[in-house]
């Protein structure tokens, strides 16, 4: 913790061996976060550059109360969203009465036998307004309230990409699974 507090306070006194060292620390797993959300390792490394410029820009504002990390992944994520809106249109759902409120909590998806790699894949695979919604709504926890207040949709187009997303990775999955399975039993 103190080897951090010296780091960051490097970072800001505009130091680049303190913001190399901060970047070597965390741009793997902010990496993992922004692949979640863009669907390509070109357009995650942008989301990665885009978000330690707004680290780096905005590291004064970090009152040090709460996770260091858990501020820079609401970056990534904030950055990743951003660059989503400006790119793709989210359907709407006029009708919600047939969308199914989804049973599960968010992340209790029953992926045992999967690679973490395999499953963040299939993830990335998704279409991109599924993609936000299941990794919103089913990774990072936030309620379809949260979730179309942040993407600018309706609660129920988010219960719908949800329940969307969610078949297509089961489909995924289960193609997966069944693969790896006649391999072993050959």
């Amino acid at each position: 913790m103190a080897e951090l507090k010296k780091i960051l306070k490097g970072c800001l006194a505009g130091n680049s061996r303190d913001q190399e060292l901060l970047y070597r620390r965390y741009s793997a797993k902010l990496y993992g976060v922004s692949l979640q959300y863009t669907g390509s390792y070109d357009e995650g490394r942008d989301v990665l550059q885009e978000s330690f410029i707004k680290i780096f820009t905005n590291l004064h504002t970090y009152s040090g109360r709460g996770s260091f990390e858990g501020w820079m992944r609401r970056i990534v994520v904030n950055t990743a969203l951003e660059r989503h809106r400006n790119r793709y249109y989210l359907n709407k759902v006029d009708d919600i009465s047939n969308v199914a409120e989804p049973v599960d909590s968010p992340g209790t998806e029953d992926f045992s036998g999967m690679e973490a790699e395999n499953l963040l894949e299939f993830i990335m695979e998704l279409p991109p307004k599924y993609r936000m919604v299941f990794n919103l709504y089913a990774l990072e926890g936030y309620s379809h309230k949260e979730v179309a207040g942040m993407l600018g949709i309706s609660e129920g187009t988010s219960k719908s990409n949800l329940s969307r997303a969610r078949t297509i990775l089961q489909r995924k999955v289960e193609i997966h699974l069944g693969i790896k399975k006649r391999m072993i039993n050959g």
